[in-house]
């Protein structure tokens, strides 16, 4: 069977899909063999109507960017900045690509896989429903190359179901040297700042 976190095979059963957050509608493209192909995530749905990146944000990540919505929205909120959004699924990465253009901000997303962003890019935001289905362990190595990446005063906003194991994630993050504080929790997922002990970012800052 093939996973969303996998590019599938055969043709993409395409369509449109409405969402409402920030006080504004948005319609994107989404397909079949992608994450939540048929429309906004629950998940990602919380992050988004509890949470905005900070004004002085100037690059940020979308991290498992599925069709786009993460990284559509925040280069739409902030223009200053450039969004990489990053997928292991090309067919997800084609549709943020083309989202990003129907919306006005495809010269400031860029959509590759992992491997395809630079080694030396920092982020002052990492945003992420994280793909928490490929396994404890896969998890923890994804977290563990991209977390590292935060610039000293960044931070990211994870969102987790509560069911999926959210409390423990919390607490293995937190093991490995990061603050995480819970700054929303709605229909069963947590949402989590984690930050590099030494930043000075306040806690719950939106």
């Amino acid at each position: 069977m093939t996973h969303y976190f996998e590019t599938p095979s055969g043709a993409g059963r395409e369509r449109q899909v409405r969402a409402r957050f920030w006080d504004t509608e948005w319609t994107f493209t989404t397909a079949a063999g992608v994450f939540s192909g048929d429309g906004l995530d629950q998940g990602t749905a919380v992050l988004l109507r509890s949470h905005t990146p900070r004004p002085g944000s100037r690059r940020m990540l979308d991290l498992g960017c599925g069709f786009g919505v993460i990284a559509v929205a925040l280069a739409s909120a902030a223009p200053q900045a450039h969004v990489d959004a990053v997928d292991v699924n090309e067919r997800a990465l084609d549709l943020t690509v083309r989202n990003a253009a129907a919306h006005g901000v495809g010269d400031r997303v860029r959509a590759s896989q992992p491997d395809g962003v630079a080694g030396d890019v920092r982020y002052d935001e990492i945003w992420s429903n994280p793909p928490i289905r490929i396994g404890k362990d896969a998890l923890h190595d994804l977290l563990l190359r991209w977390l590292p990446r935060l610039a000293p005063d960044g931070l990211a906003r994870l969102v987790v179901g509560r069911h999926l194991g959210a409390d423990s994630l919390q607490r293995w993050l937190i093991a490995q040297g990061y603050r995480c504080d819970r700054t929303g929790s709605a229909k069963g997922f947590r949402v989590f700042e984690v930050a590099p002990l030494e930043s000075t970012t306040d806690a719950g800052l939106r």
